[in-house]
């Protein structure tokens, strides 16, 4: 299994219960499909540097996990489906 970096920003606007629900999320998809979440950094609102989708600010979140490259797929097709989703980058760490 590879490491991976897993940086996304969601929808400042949500409530923190609805924040909560979607790092859980991701954090269950790879834990569903053998992998192992190593950290899950919540960085909270920063000011985007553009807006994305109209908003100014977002939630940042890093989350660090050890998995194939099966679950990056599944990763981002559900973050591509997620309308809190604004922005997802995954990053392979040697």
């Amino acid at each position: 299994m590879a490491k991976y970096e897993m940086l996304y920003l969601l929808n400042n606007d949500l409530s923190d219960e609805a924040k909560t629900a979607e790092i859980e999320k991701y954090e269950n998809i790879v834990k569903s499909m053998g992998g192992n979440v190593v950290s899950t950094d919540k960085w909270g609102t920063k000011k985007l540097a553009y807006p994305i989708k109209f908003k100014s600010e977002a939630y940042y979140v890093l989350m660090t996990f050890e998995a194939n490259g099966e679950v990056i797929k599944e990763l981002d097709r559900v973050a591509g489906i997620s309308s809190d989703m604004l922005r997802r980058m995954v990053t392979k760490i040697n």
